[in-house]
């Protein structure tokens, strides 16, 4: 690869990312702004025909008179606003970025040898079809007859996304699971949009123009695919950070009862707001949802924890000859055995020049290439190579458990051999 590869590599991601997250405030804006303002609608008197609510809404100094018709208005206006460029470019900005990290660097960070040994056109075959075949599996429960109660279509689609979570950590490390069960969702929720939800408005403004009452069928589904987009919103967006953190992937058997935990908090949190813009007294408001949400989120964090490789030592649940990181311990200089770990196993990337193909720059800016800077980033270390195992990225250099010890016992204050 050409020397200045590398940096065409990080612009390209962190342009695709400012996209990507810019489309995804404008669309979430959007989404939650159409919740609540269903929500938020009220009969008055003097009403247009076919009105079924209006609210009177306050913002930047300006006062707004919305109204919602039960299906459409009798007569189209001159200037028709659609909402769906933001769902469009979300979509396309994470698919990009999907295959410019993930399939272009998958053997940085989607194939674990040790699950299955993939090629990286086989990683990306994978990815994709999953994603496409996902839709397709949701799109006919939602055409199924569960499509007459919600309420059963919810808890059957929950299932679905919990099972794909674990089909998923079949083939990929659990950085790739994580990311892909958050890219399925988002995928299901951009498609809702493109094949759902405008082209039943496409149909209901060309039956107006031709004359004929739109069909409420076509009101209703896109109501429903629009709910449901918005309940996994927050999920999704769990999911697309995940990435970052090491203790939400670090164990890949545990990545299905995470996903649960935060998929139920996810949803009651719009739940509640969903219910408390719709109710006119707060009290009736379901505050208990915020209860069952933060005990959600408490069960991920223990279940994340717990089962961290080297978190399940310190906590009893595995063999662990090594102590705790012993608070405030002064590490000013790695020793010689700690260093030639890292040398061999770390530096290839987190050096000044990387030796590393593909990397020009130290990831994140982490340089391991002296004891001192070893020594200062000794928390770091400790969470990344020994709590959760997640650097190397799925092992790449093959660090070793035993060397995985020598680092647990000088970040324990113990002494190691070769100092």
């Amino acid at each position: 690869m050409a020397a200045w590869g590398p940096y065409i590599w990080e612009w390209g991601s962190i342009l695709l990312r400012w996209l990507h997250v810019v489309a995804a405030i404008a669309w979430i804006g959007a989404s939650f702004f159409f919740m609540h303002l269903d929500a938020a609608l009220r009969r008055a008197p003097a009403m247009k025909p076919g009105v079924a609510g209006v609210s009177w809404q306050v913002h930047g100094g300006g006062f707004y008179e919305m109204s919602k018709y039960t299906l459409a208005p009798a007569e189209l206006p001159d200037r028709l606003v659609w909402h769906k460029w933001q769902a469009y470019w979300t979509w396309i900005s994470g698919f990009c970025l999907l295959c410019w990290i993930y399939y272009g660097r998958s053997s940085v960070f989607l194939v674990d040898p040790a699950v299955m040994a993939l090629t990286p056109l086989q990683a990306a075959a994978i990815g994709v079809a999953s994603l496409a075949l996902g839709w397709i599996v949701y799109d006919l429960l939602c055409k199924s007859p569960l499509s007459k109660h919600d309420g059963l279509l919810a808890v059957v689609g929950f299932g679905y996304v919990v099972l794909t979570s674990f089909v998923y950590t079949l083939f990929f490390s659990g950085r790739g699971a994580l990311i892909h069960t958050g890219a399925l969702m988002a995928t299901m929720m951009a498609a809702n949009v493109f094949l759902v939800i405008m082209p039943n408005q496409r149909k209901s403004v060309a039956a107006l123009i031709a004359g004929r009452a739109p069909d409420p069928r076509w009101a209703k589904t896109s109501k429903q695919r629009s709910t449901h987009n918005n309940y996994i919103t927050l999920p999704v967006l769990f999911m697309m950070l995940s990435n970052h953190y090491p203790v939400t992937f670090a164990n890949r058997a545990a990545i299905p009862a995470i996903v649960t935990c935060v998929v139920v908090a996810g949803a009651l949190i719009r739940y509640f707001y969903n219910r408390w813009h719709a109710d006119e007294e707060t009290a009736k408001a379901p505050w208990w949802a915020w209860l069952v949400a933060a005990v959600a989120i408490w069960a991920a964090f223990w279940i994340a924890m717990a089962s961290s490789p080297g978190m399940r030592q310190e906590l009893g649940l595995a063999p662990a000859p090594e102590p705790t990181l012993a608070a405030g311990l002064d590490l000013p200089r790695a020793p010689k055995a700690v260093v030639d770990v890292i040398g061999t196993r770390c530096v290839v990337c987190h050096a000044p020049e990387p030796a590393w193909e593909g990397i020009g720059i130290a990831p994140k800016g982490i340089l391991l290439d002296t004891p001192e800077r070893i020594a200062a980033l000794a928390p770091a270390i400790r969470m990344q190579a020994v709590l959760t195992h997640a650097m190397p990225p799925n092992n790449l250099t093959e660090m070793t458990d035993a060397e995985r010890r020598v680092l647990a016992r000088w970040l324990a204050g113990a002494s190691v051999a070769g100092n």
